[in-house]
């Protein structure tokens, strides 16, 4: 009895090893309504656009947000990132646009960004929605985030919404 108890215990312990040892490593994502430009040198006019009803049929939908650098230095997006990989994301550069940027963890490693924005100067994001990503289960209202953060550690936050059908 004491032997299976013990031979439990050891099968036990080797299992959470294996649990805690196999976990993806966590990637800094910012949680909606967490550091959302509170503080962040960039600026949108426009910080949420609602598609309104979009039907799977018609395929992937895009909305173009203007980001300004209102304040007297440069700043530099190091990361544009977004909360889900039905969502990617564009970042208007010098030499064209600059991704895509989507979801860490989906598709291997995330870019960096690493774009500069000049004092008074504004940048493009061409933010893509697919609503097929998640296949027929994917009908409802969604909600995806779209954050850059600067080199700061501060964050501007973009929103898109929509309510898709089949």
């Amino acid at each position: 009895m004491k032997k299976n108890i013990i031979t439990f215990v050891i099968i036990l312990v080797g299992l959470f090893s294996l649990m805690w040892w196999g976990k993806p490593a966590q990637t800094s994502v910012p949680t909606p309504g967490s550091n959302t430009g509170a503080g962040s040198a960039l600026t949108a006019t426009e910080k949420l656009y609602d598609f309104g009803t979009i039907s799977m049929a018609n395929g992937k939908v895009d909305k173009i947000f203007k980001v300004t650098n209102l304040t007297d230095k440069d700043i530099n997006v190091e990361s544009v990132v977004t909360s889900c990989m039905c969502t990617v994301a564009y970042l208007e550069s010098a030499g064209g646009e600059k991704g895509p940027f989507g979801m860490p963890g989906h598709g291997g490693p995330v870019a960096k960004a690493n774009e500069i924005i000049k004092a008074g100067e504004s940048r493009a994001v061409r933010v893509v929605y697919d609503p097929n990503a998640h296949g027929p289960a994917g009908v409802g209202p969604v909600d995806r985030f779209i954050y850059l953060t600067d080199a700061s550690g501060r964050t501007l936050e973009l929103e898109i919404k929509a309510t898709v059908t089949p």
